[in-house]
């Protein structure tokens, strides 16, 4: 059965840049540390895809709709079809007084947030700062690499795949025709990650399960033991 907009899909993957064969990314830990690209701060394994959603770029999205789980297909991909054409209005010269005054000290490399767009700083000097938003493997033809390994058909699995997506896995997910209960015991860290994961979660959620009108959070939080000090001897 070929798949459609909105389906959820959960894939393997590895993606060369087709000019050298290096790895430009994928789901497999092996793969990573074999092409030192390895990074411990990523979790490995099936990613999720939403059809016909903006997260899925073209080549890839019309490449999975000829598939069925259990597939494996590799294929080269332009870079209009995969990550864009480089945009010289997307790089910019900005005064470094600007970061300073947002308390930031750019470096080459670093990852800025500037107006909600994602951008690269390239370089710093003479007090200009020059930051790239292009996407990094903007303007490259890629090599893609890609097995089927389950379509998500209920909205359990659908919300713990998303959850996943966004770093905030639930304890228990409870799903019943339009709403999710969604709990968090006490073992689940809450710190500042989690409320902005768990607020995407909710508001992916509303984008691609249209039928679900509530979703229901419940958080659970125990009261820290109390150390007990060690009475001294006189």
């Amino acid at each position: 059965m070929a798949f459609k907009d909105g389906d959820f899909v959960e894939i393997e993957y590895t993606v060369w840049d087709a000019a050298n064969s290096s790895i430009i990314s994928t789901t497999s830990a092996d793969k990573a540390k074999k092409a030192y690209v390895f990074n411990e701060r990523l979790q490995y394994g099936p990613v999720l895809v939403i059809l016909g959603s903006a997260g899925v770029i073209k080549g890839l999205d019309r490449e999975l709709r000829n598939l069925k789980v259990g597939d494996e297909k590799k294929f080269n991909l332009k870079p209009e079809e995969a990550f864009g054409n480089r945009s010289e209005d997307l790089v910019r010269v900005m005064p470094l007084s600007e970061f300073r005054a947002r308390d930031m000290n750019p470096y080459p490399g670093m990852q800025v947030n500037l107006d909600n767009v994602t951008a690269i700083v390239k370089s710093v000097n003479s007090g200009r700062v020059v930051v790239d938003a292009n996407h990094p493997y903007a303007g490259k033809d890629v090599t893609y690499e890609v097995k089927v390994i389950r379509h998500l058909a209920n909205d359990n699995e659908k919300v713990e795949s998303l959850s996943k997506s966004y770093g905030v896995k639930p304890t228990q997910v409870t799903a019943a025709t339009d709403k999710v209960d969604i709990f968090y015991n006490n073992e689940v860290s809450k710190n500042a990650d989690y409320f902005i994961g768990r607020a995407n979660l909710i508001a992916s959620v509303f984008a691609h399960m249209k039928n679900i009108k509530a979703v229901n959070v419940k958080e659970e939080y125990l009261r820290p033991e109390e150390k007990k000090e060690d009475k001294k001897s006189n």
